[in-house]
């Protein structure tokens, strides 16, 4: 009997394998298709993930001029305000300068002033000339007026020749004066020039003065290392008494309310990117958290790129730097517990009219 059966369950146990073994191929490929649906992130390409880190914009606050650190008032750690004072410098020699330059300042100011009184009395001067002038003018038209009858005397052999010899003497003196009367005049409009030059070099001067004294200033403003921004200490640098050269790292500025994650997605996601884009970040720390960012950064060139672009296996390896900005208002409530560095994955939606999947759904809580 069983050598009558032998055959068929022989048969039976081949298709019994062999089904086995479609069920499990079945399985391997669906569990595989599965993970590879949620690696890459797809539902009908709607959706790709990358992996990256949070990111904060770092500001170094540094001195302008070299210098010795005086002090230093704030902790590492510590959230400030912009505009608060951080650091400040020492400012002996400055201010030093200062009054070294407040004096110069007083010394220019009275240079304008003498000139400006120089001008005066030259024009003083020329306002005397010029009655010489006018007296000598008339002096000589007496003159001439004297020398006319004197010649018409004469003719008639009413007066004498030394007469009329005397009146073209006085004539001709009458002449000389007014010609250096005028002359005077000239050389008191020349002076008078001067003075007004020197009023404008004076006035340069006081110019140049202020412009140093502002510089000065200026220089014992930037003295004092303040916030640009608000944001915490991140590190300290220098310490007080250390000499600095210009340009000098004293601390490190991060400001949490301004944080991105960037990351690098392929060619074809990324050129199916727009800015704005939502995007949706989970942090290994807290995987259960669903941050919401958008897409605000697409770099305009590849990165990993091969020197020559040829096949399309080769344009695969092209990737694109892309940044995703959290929201402000959402950081701000909660500054406290922003860090930078930590790693995660940025998940994108490539296709706006595909609803997010539940696991990153937002909570109601954020």
């Amino acid at each position: 009997m069983n050598g009558n059966h032998s055959p068929q369950i022989e048969t039976a146990k081949e298709e019994l394998h062999a089904l086995t073994g479609y069920v499990v191929a079945a399985l391997v490929l669906s569990g595989w298709y599965a993970l590879d649906r949620f690696r890459a992130g797809t539902e009908d390409g709607a959706f790709i993930r990358s992996n990256g880190r949070i990111e904060a914009t770092e500001v170094d606050i540094a001195t302008k001029l070299a210098g010795r650190v005086g002090d230093i008032l704030v902790g590492e750690g510590d959230f400030v305000k912009a505009g608060q004072v951080l650091a400040t410098m020492q400012v002996q020699t400055l201010e030093a300068q200062l009054r070294e330059v407040t004096a110069q300042r007083r010394q220019a100011t009275h240079a304008v002033a003498s000139a400006r009184a120089q001008v005066a009395m030259r024009q003083s001067d020329r306002i005397a000339l010029l009655a010489q002038v006018r007296r000598a003018e008339a002096e000589l038209d007496a003159a001439q007026r004297r020398l006319g009858r004197s010649e018409t005397l004469i003719k008639e052999g009413v007066t004498s020749t030394q007469t009329l010899d005397d009146d073209r003497a006085r004539t001709l003196s009458a002449e000389a004066n007014v010609a250096a009367a005028r002359a005077q005049v000239a050389s008191t409009d020349a002076a008078i020039a001067a003075a007004e030059a020197q009023v404008v070099s004076a006035r340069s001067q006081v110019e140049a003065v202020e412009a140093t004294l502002q510089r000065i200033q200026a220089e014992i403003a930037d003295s004092q290392l303040k916030a640009p921004r608000d944001g915490r200490v991140q590190f300290r640098v220098a310490q007080p008494g250390e000499v600095l050269g210009a340009g000098g790292r004293v601390m490190n500025l991060i400001d949490l309310s301004d944080v991105y994650m960037t990351f690098f997605l392929p060619t074809e996601a990324a050129g199916r990117l727009a800015l704005g884009s939502e995007v949706r970040i989970v942090l290994d720390a807290a995987p259960d958290y669903v941050i919401p960012a958008r897409v605000s950064f697409i770099a305009s060139s590849a990165q990993f790129t091969p020197k020559t672009v040829e096949t399309a296996s080769e344009r695969q390896k092209l990737m694109f730097r892309v940044r995703a900005k959290i929201d402000r208002e959402l950081l701000l409530k909660h500054l406290e517990h922003v860090k930078t560095g930590l790693p995660g994955e940025a998940w994108v939606r490539l296709d706006p009219s595909q609803e997010w999947p539940a696991r990153l759904a937002l909570k109601p809580r954020q």
